[in-house]
């Protein structure tokens, strides 16, 4: 098992892509828009599955210029177990298996109601120099 890391997002506003697919309409102008905002060193676009498509989010800062097509949410934000995956590669039942043994030794528990979110931590001039991407999954976990 890879190594567990706990990170508490703190509860924040998000611009968010609504839900969609990639290569069509608010993604494609979410991804155009989320390639002018400068690079940091924190994550801070987010991915998850919302049952009819992917919604992806984006950490707003005051005075973004945010295109109205757009929405700014209000984001809880919470305790996450985050574990990485090498191109997307790493077998799914492991590695909750993985994740639910850490949390049941630590005094955490998953946390059902909110959303699982991924965040590609490759930039695509490393993934050109690596060969393949880094994948943060954030498992949202909460206290026993």
């Amino acid at each position: 098992m890879q190594s567990v890391r706990i990170y508490e997002m703190p509860a924040c506003r998000m611009v968010s892509s609504g839900t969609g697919m990639f290569g069509e309409g608010n993604f494609n102008l979410f991804d155009e828009w989320l390639s002018s905002q400068k690079r940091s060193l924190f994550p801070k676009d987010f991915l998850y599955w919302a049952g009819e498509g992917f919604v992806w989010l984006y950490m707003y800062e005051d005075g973004m210029n945010v295109p109205k097509e757009l929405e700014i949410i209000d984001f809880q934000g919470g305790l996450y177990a985050v574990a990485t995956d090498i191109d997307q590669k790493t077998d799914k039942e492991l590695m909750n298996a993985g994740i639910d043994k850490f949390l049941s030794e630590n005094g955490f528990e998953r946390d059902a109601s909110r959303p699982e979110l991924g965040n590609i931590i490759t930039s695509p001039s490393v993934k050109k120099i690596m060969g393949y991407e880094q994948m943060d999954y954030y498992f949202p976990i909460k206290t026993k």
